[in-house]
């Protein structure tokens, strides 16, 4: 009788299981270029090389028991998980060629916007023939082996063991979201990942893996321990804000969040001219270089950053993509703060306000108004992908002068003009992408000086801190920056400036000392406001 491997289903399912596993470790080794995997395997021991890839074999295996359950073919099973982690592999090492960063837990809750804003995530190649293609592979390869290889399912009580096994494919992940479970399973996980490092969590698990272990982690977050830890060793709620401060006038504080800005002339580009930075460094109480919570992308890091004033590893798995969890730092922040004191808040950004679920985040970090893309009349077929800095400061200025001269307010401003790709035909006349950043930038240059001119007319105290969010990706100019930090500058306009500002020497800050900072200057706390401060 001749030997058929579908006749001993338990040997071929363990056989195929084991197989898939061997495979997508070996693959995993790919997540990262060899020297940054290298790099951030340094100090694990043998003992570290066991518990890593052991820990991974029951994540495989919920992977596996997907495929099996709505197919009850092993070898299918087998095929399945192993495209499955390679794909998340692939996907990986993709954005690490791209920004630096292997693929992380956040990046699933962005998913969807990848399909519907393609163009700023750089994913125009996501076209008909992708898709085509990837359809082609899913189901053809599952066709393929639903007709020629035998399923293993028992003749005998056939709706019994498919209920099985879909519970088994399926209870681990409902069980995860469940409080409890979720404790223990996080308890467990957390010593392994040890510190909220997608490198090194990538360089030892795989993608894949380091994806879970976050997410796990994430999900199990004790968040109010976290809050009540930075309150009580930090700065926590101010309680100190005063409405006008020591003026007799409500005074203003206006911060530009400038997408994609970085003085070029600090790496020798001596043809672009920006007078309305150089004036910048004249008028300032402080000025200098920013360090990048994140080089290249992920605005809403540094946003966060700013208007939180928290340092991003004190919020560990949040610090990926703070908006998910906002309502859990809404006491901490800024907006809130000054918000609490009696102060108007707005915030004005000319994109989707869906975007990161800005539109979510921004009330519950203490944001009274939005105004965002559907505010303004913006045809990009005539305007270009994004509204323009003049069209933003024209509408900055407008809600300026709507204000209450009484009112204490806040306005952060969260620009798109620089933003990429610099492709031609954004720029007339231009194809060169570091030709059309430099023409962004001067014209960004031209509508900041307008936008100094109005507020230094004002007849308040007007405070303006203007900053970059991050370095381009420009990469045919440079991968990576030899310097990724950008530029800040904190100015006294109006009736907040006095005889006693001059020009003052530069200074590295971090985004997350930004407004203390400001307020340090405009001294709009009854003491100082320093990392040492602590709640009443």
């Amino acid at each position: 009788m001749p030997f058929h491997p579908h006749d001993y289903p338990l040997a071929l399912t363990l056989f195929s299981y084991v197989l898939a596993c061997v495979v997508i470790i070996f693959v995993d080794r790919f997540a990262l270029p060899k020297r940054v995997r290298k790099a951030n395997r340094i100090g694990l021991t043998r003992r570290d090389n066991i518990v890593d890839t052991l820990v991974c074999l029951p994540v495989i295996a919920l992977i596996f028991a997907f495929f099996f359950a709505i197919s009850w073919r092993p070898l299918y099973a087998a095929a399945g998980a192993i495209s499955f982690f390679v794909i998340f592999m692939g996907i990986s090492r993709v954005k690490f060629r791209f920004i630096r960063e292997p693929l992380i837990f956040s990046d699933i809750a962005l998913v969807a916007d990848v399909f519907k804003y393609k163009t700023i995530f750089y994913a125009t190649k996501l076209n008909a023939i992708f898709w085509l293609l990837s359809f082609v592979y899913v189901f053809g390869a599952s066709a393929a082996y639903m007709i020629l290889e035998p399923s293993v399912l028992p003749q005998r009580a056939k709706l019994f063991w498919v209920m099985v096994m879909i519970g088994v494919a399926a209870a681990p992940w409902i069980l995860l979201f469940y409080g409890p479970v979720n404790k223990i399973v996080a308890t467990l996980i957390r010593p392994l990942v040890r510190q909220m490092n997608v490198r090194a969590s990538t360089a030892r698990f795989g993608t894949f893996c380091s994806v879970f272990f976050h997410f796990v982690a994430w999900l199990g977050m004790k968040r109010a321990e976290v809050v009540a830890e930075i309150s009580e060793r930090l700065y926590a709620a101010v309680q100190d804000l005063i409405g006008h401060g020591s003026a007799e006038k409500a005074p203003l504080i206006l911060v530009w969040q400038s997408e994609s800005f970085i003085d070029m002339r600090h790496f020798g580009v001596s043809s672009i001219k920006l007078p309305n930075i150089d004036r910048m460094k004249r008028l300032a109480a402080q000025w200098g270089r920013l360090s990048t919570v994140f080089e290249g992308g992920y605005t809403l890091r540094t946003e966060f950053a700013v208007l939180s004033g928290l340092v991003p590893d004190d919020l560990h798995v949040d610090a990926a993509y703070p908006y998910l969890r906002a309502s859990h730092y809404g006491d901490l922040v800024w907006p809130m703060k000054l918000k609490n004191a009696g102060w108007s808040t707005h915030f004005i950004h000319p994109y989707s306000r869906t975007f990161f679920f800005r539109h979510k985040a921004m009330p519950q970090l203490g944001f009274q108004k939005m105004t965002m893309l559907d505010a303004f009349d913006h045809v990009p077929a005539r305007d270009g992908p994004y509204v323009s800095d003049e069209t933003l400061t024209r509408r900055v200025i407008d809600e300026v002068k709507a204000l209450k001269d009484t009112e204490s307010s806040l306005i952060f401003v969260a620009s798109m003009a620089n933003h990429g790709p610099w492709e031609p035909g954004r720029v007339e006349g231009l194809n060169d992408p570091v030709s059309i950043y430099l023409d962004l930038l001067q014209k960004s240059d031209a509508a900041l000086g307008r936008l100094i001119d109005f507020l230094g007319k004002l007849d308040r105290p007007v405070w303006f801190v203007f900053y970059g969010d991050h370095a381009p990706l420009l990469k045919s100019f440079a991968d990576p920056f030899p310097d990724p930090r950008t530029d800040y500058f904190i100015l006294p306009l109006a009736d907040a400036r006095t005889s006693q500002h001059g020009p003052v020497f530069p200074r590295n800050e971090e985004p997350w000392d930004l407004i203390r900072a400001l307020l340090r200057h405009a001294k709009l706390s009854r003491k100082p406001l320093t990392a040492d401060t602590v709640a009443e």
